[in-house]
């Protein structure tokens, strides 16, 4: 019994983010992208705890693996897709797109898909035990959720803005699944050579806190994102050199 118990504790904590995940869709759909986003992070949480549980109690499956790419794809792919989908439904269209209000809500779950194509490509890809490759989905969840709750009065400041969302829905996308190496704030020593770009981002990140407030962790991933083909141009070059 006690070890019935122990092999299904990281699931359950994965089914935890999975539900998570479906009450901020819940939340989404009735427009109240704050609840959702709180949701998400709460989603995020079980999430790291899965994965801990698992590797503490040397429990992993086959099954869990699957079952985390499920939940992550409701929590990170579904739920910001379905905020994005409930702001593109309240926004001001210009007058050549307003025939078009009831279908380009739709548009947001593109990024849905993309986030289940990051999460199978990331299952299958081995180079991404110390760093990433394209944008982690929660990393992307915090970006839209964020972005929705803190800048919603200047998303709908002008109807022109629903250009600027699909096409932000389209590069979101696209980072996800993009052979772009992105560093990830894990540390083999806490000195700092080798860690320059992760100190550096780490400091830049209070500032951005402070000053940013609710769209703070939107301006941070963009950041992130900014820094990762930074260090990727700047190894390219030195390889070159070599």
């Amino acid at each position: 019994m006690a070890n019935f118990i122990t092999r299904n504790i990281p699931n359950s904590i994965t089914c935890c983010n999975l539900i998570s995940g479906c009450i901020a869709t819940s939340f989404a759909f009735v427009n109240r992208p704050e609840l959702a986003l709180l949701w998400i992070v709460i989603g995020a949480v079980f999430d790291f705890f899965d994965g801990m549980s698992a590797r503490l109690l040397g429990v992993s499956s086959p099954i869990g693996k699957e079952l985390d790419s499920l939940a992550d794809d409701i929590t990170f792919g579904v739920a910001p897709a379905t905020m994005v989908f409930a702001e593109l439904s309240v926004m001001d269209y210009p007058d050549p797109l307003e025939p078009l209000r009831d279908i380009l809500p739709y548009f947001a779950y593109i990024m849905a898909a993309f986030a289940a194509l990051r999460l199978a490509k990331f299952n299958l890809d081995t180079r991404q035990t110390t760093s990433f490759i394209g944008l982690p989905t929660p990393a992307n969840a915090l970006f839209w959720g964020s972005l929705i709750v803190g800048a919603n009065d200047i998303i709908e400041y002008s109807p022109y803005c629903v250009f600027a969302i699909m096409a932000m829905v389209l590069v979101s996308s696209y980072i996800q699944v993009a052979e772009l190496p992105m560093f990830a704030l894990k540390f083999k020593h806490w000195g700092w050579k080798g860690n320059e770009i992760k100190y550096i981002f780490i400091a830049t990140c209070i500032p951005l806190l402070i000053i940013f407030k609710l769209s703070a962790f939107a301006v941070i991933i963009a950041w992130y994102v900014i820094l990762s083909v930074y260090v990727n141009i700047t190894n390219k070059e030195k390889d070159n050199n070599v």
